[in-house]
């Protein structure tokens, strides 16, 4: 087993230690708290952190494990507060019942805020140089919430029932997928103390990324069934999505341009991280 499939498993470990322990005589809070967290998910987040980690200053790994875990329960979080009532409505997510369905809305909606705020939490007490924990906090909030993962959720809801054209598509998804998966590839450059021009790099990359992945999912949504995707699938009807802009054979030619994109862009980074970058990423090129 190499050194990243060793960090991916021990980062697992870690995770699931490091649930919150919060004294108080709620029923429930606690568990519900880290309950969407342990029911599985790609980590595809932290993968793609650790992915530059190990492959630019491998001996860092450990101390990153803080900050994997901090964009890990973010995006948890947004999946949280995605699946409400006032937005999808969605009884499943990751194959078991979302939060909403199995205890109460309210319950959803502040598990959602916990794991928000307990992420920057995670940077904060991380045993990285202050210096760096700052750029991870900017970089992790400004595409995270209102310039980025938040504003682009707000306009994805906001023209549900309206078609857009392709540009407008791409900026919602760009904010709303896309600038977290940037920033999860900037912050382990951040970490692995890489230079602006790798840092600016990896950013890139990511927003290609983010948007071939959004592509992926509506392509997804529109051909499996719910047990293949392990959540409600057939969704997105009434959604700007690529499926029902480009129709099914428009939006896999659009992936497969930016697939080829991303592989070039790979060919760019260090010998290292190319290799482990492009074994995380050949799984969901085929779909």
């Amino acid at each position: 087993m190499n050194t990243l499939a060793l960090a991916f498993n021990a980062f697992e470990e870690y995770l699931t230690q490091n649930s919150p322990k919060i004294p108080s005589f709620h029923p429930y809070f606690e568990v519900a708290l880290w309950e969407m967290v342990l029911n599985g998910g790609k980590r595809f987040r932290p993968k793609l952190l650790l992915s530059v980690v190990a492959g630019y200053a491998p001996k860092s790994l450990e101390k990153a494990f803080p900050i994997a875990l901090a964009l890990e329960i973010l995006h948890t979080y947004s999946l949280i507060h995605d699946d409400l009532p006032a937005m999808d409505n969605a009884p499943l997510r990751r194959g078991c019942e979302t939060l909403h369905k199995k205890y109460d809305e309210v319950g959803a909606i502040l598990a959602g805020d916990g794991l928000n705020t307990h992420a920057f939490y995670c940077i904060a007490t991380s045993k990285l140089k202050p210096t760096i924990k700052v750029k991870l906090t900017q970089l992790l909030s400004y595409n995270g919430g209102v310039y980025g993962m938040v504003l682009g959720q707000a306009l994805d809801c906001y023209f549900e029932r309206q078609t857009l054209p392709l540009e407008q598509l791409k900026i919602i998804h760009t904010n709303k997928t896309a600038k977290l998966i940037a920033a999860s590839l900037e912050m382990g450059g951040i970490i692995a103390q890489c230079n602006k021009k790798t840092r600016k790099k990896l950013y890139n990359l990511g927003l290609d990324l983010g948007l071939f992945f959004q592509i992926r999912d509506d392509i997804i949504d529109s051909t499996q069934s719910e047990q293949e995707a392990g959540k409600p699938t057939h969704n997105d009807g009434m959604k700007n999505s690529y499926v029902n802009l480009l129709g099914i054979v428009g939006a896999k030619r659009e992936a497969k341009a930016i697939q080829d994109s991303i592989l070039t862009q790979l060919n760019a980074l260090n010998k290292r991280t190319n290799i482990y970058l492009d074994q995380l990423l050949q799984s969901y090129f085929t779909f």
